[in-house]
C-alpha cells in the first residue's frame, strides 16, 4: 500500500504530504566483518563512530517536542529503518520500541509522557511480517524459571496473528484513562520482504 507521511523542511516551513515506500536496513551490506573492529568489540566500534560524528556534529537548536507531533510504537527488529522508511528528520517524531512493537504498561508511560508533556497528538503502531514473538510462546517465562530460579514479572507478549495483535495494541490505546489523544491512532504490518505498510482496520 501507498503510505502518506508528513513532513517539514526546517522550523517555520510548511508540512507538506508526501507518498513513500517504505524500506529497510536489509539492503546495506553488512556481516560479521562489518560489526566487529579487528582487535575491538562491537562497541569499541560503536564508540569509534560516535568520535566521527560527534566531530561533525552542531546542535540542530531544537527542544525535546516533536515538530510532527506523532508518536510511534514499533518493533525492535533491527529490519526496520523507521526514519529512513518513514520520511522522518531528526526531531520529527518520539519512537518507542520493544519485542513485538506490542503496548505494554512501559509503552503506555511513554505515550503518556509524550502527549501530556511533549505535545504529541498522534500514533502509529507499526508490526512486521516474520516477527520473532509468533515463533514463542508464554512457555518461555517457565524456561527462564527454570534456568534461573526466578520467573519474570512481565509477559512475553508473543502472538499468532500480527493483525489481531496490532488491534490490540489499537484496543490498548484507545482505551488507556492516562492518554489525552486516542482520536488519531492507527496501525500498520510492515511487510519486511517488499517494504510496504499494510493499514490494520480496527474493528
Amino acid at each position: 500500500m501507498t503510505f502518506f507521511v508528513l513532513s517539514h523542511s526546517g522550523p517555520g516551513k510548511g508540512v507538506t504530504s508526501t507518498v513513500i515506500g517504505m524500506t529497510t536496513s536489509a539492503s546495506v551490506p553488512a556481516g560479521p566483518e562489518a560489526a566487529i573492529v579487528t582487535g575491538g568489540t562491537v562497541t569499541d566500534r560503536l564508540v569509534e563512530a560516535n568520535e566521527q560524528y560527534a566531530a561533525a556534529f552542531s546542535d540542530p537548536g531544537m527542544d525535546a517536542r516533536p515538530v510532527l507531533h506523532v508518536a510511534i510504537v514499533a518493533c525492535m527488529d533491527a529490519r526496520l529503518d523507521l526514519h529512513a522508511a518513514l520520511g522522518l528528520e531528526l526531531g520529527d517524531c518520539h519512537t518507542i520500541r520493544n519485542a513485538g512493537g506490542v503496548v505494554t504498561d512501559d509503552v503506555i508511560r511513554s505515550l503518556t509522557i509524550s502527549q501530556r508533556k511533549l505535545g504529541t497528538r498522534s500514533i502509529v503502531l507499526i508490526h512486521h511480517t516474520g516477527c520473532g514473538l509468533e515463533s514463542i510462546t508464554e512457555d518461555f517465562r517457565s524456561e527462564l524459571e527454570m534456568e534461573v530460579g526466578q520467573r519474570p514479572a512481565w509477559a512475553v507478549e508473543s502472538f499468532r496473528d500480527v493483525d489481531q495483535d496490532v488491534r490490540q495494541s489499537m484496543q490498548r490505546v484507545r482505551t488507556s484513562p492516562f492518554l489525552l489523544h486516542t482520536d488519531d491512532v492507527r496501525g500498520f504490518v510492515f511487510d519486511v520482504k517488499s517494504g510496504l505498510l499494510r493499514e490494520i482496520d480496527p474493528s
